[in-house]
């Protein structure tokens, strides 16, 4: 059965669910990811269906929905602005309506926040966010859930979090999805996020959605702000959709390579981390990104892992 209306939760941002939810979603990502690999089966979706809607084009967030929801024994619809009526003569909001009558649960990739929480409110099932211009919440689940894995307890539930309090986020580049997604999390879990961006680029506080001004600190220059972190973290400089500004961006951006002289300045344990596709010698060096500080790679799988956390929970609630 459906969850009822009164029960239902989205993830639209990450602001969406509370500090409990995410030590449990953290800890089952775990217990979910130790059973894949140890070639476990477990199939608590079975007879489940996801809509996975892209308008925008993808790599990483199709494969890793698309995968985790066969993986937990459920079936997949595909569909694509070019394929379907959405974004088209018909409204965002009867599409929703019909689209949830069929499926379990969706996953939207497109560009306005607005569209999507569009979509949200008159689904009659859960909805996930896969990128829009604004958020880009499983990204951060995965990248969290990645810093835990190396640098957090073993234990359990209890203290999956206690890793994070206290420690800081370098974030250098562009103030996008991205940088508003960490700023939410930091203010969540008990972090702080050291923010540096070119003149014209930062991170507009209003659509950060941010309360807490002490989870974050803004920085002229990217040496500064990698100073004694524990993360350092970037994005390419031109995201979809602002193709047209790429030239002007790469003037712009051209002193945040992320490179050596970052993380040297950083702590000598510090990780780093891209979200992916990365373009080497724009917004990080080769030796950075494929050096040993790097851990982009346990990152993008790390997606696959949380997503299914999270679809089992939004479908399911609490598993024991």
């Amino acid at each position: 059965m459906k969850p009822g209306l009164s029960l239902m939760k989205h993830f639209l941002q990450f602001k969406d669910l509370r500090t409990e939810e995410y030590a449990y979603l953290f800890d089952r990502a775990r217990i979910i990811k130790t059973r894949f690999k140890n070639y476990e089966r477990y199939q608590p979706l079975a007879d489940r269906t996801l809509a996975m809607i892209f308008e925008k084009a993808s790599t990483r967030t199709r494969v890793s929905f698309e995968a985790g929801m066969y993986q937990m024994g459920g079936s997949v619809v595909h569909l694509t602005t070019g394929d379907s009526q959405l974004g088209r003569a018909e409204p965002v909001e009867d599409s929703a309506r019909v689209i949830s009558r069929m499926v379990d649960i969706v996953m939207i990739r497109t560009y306005e926040q607005a569209k999507l929480e569009a979509f949200a409110a008159h689904s009659r099932v859960p909805v996930i966010n896969g990128l829009t211009n604004e958020y880009h919440p499983c990204q951060i689940l995965a990248d969290i859930f990645t810093y835990i894995e190396h640098r957090g307890p073993r234990g359990g539930e209890a203290d999956v979090l206690q890793c994070l309090k206290g420690k800081v986020v370098a974030w250098v580049g562009d103030g996008n999805n991205m940088a508003n997604t960490w700023l939410q999390a930091a203010e969540i879990l008990g972090f702080k996020v050291h923010v540096s961006t070119p003149s014209g680029y930062g991170v507009d506080m209003a659509v950060a959605g941010i309360r807490d001004e002490q989870c974050f600190k803004v920085f002229n220059h990217p040496l500064q702000a990698c100073e004694g972190a524990d993360l350092v973290t970037t994005d390419v400089w031109t995201s979809m959709g602002y193709e047209a500004e790429n030239e002007e961006r790469r003037k712009a951006f051209i002193d945040w390579c992320v490179d050596d002289e970052m993380m040297a300045v950083a702590r000598p344990d510090a990780l780093f981390m891209h979200c992916l596709p990365a373009h080497r010698g724009e917004e990080v060096t080769a030796e950075v990104i494929d050096g040993p500080q790097s851990v982009v790679w346990d990152e993008a799988e790390n997606r696959l892992h949380v997503q299914k956390a999270l679809m089992e929970y939004l479908l399911l609630g609490r598993i024991g």
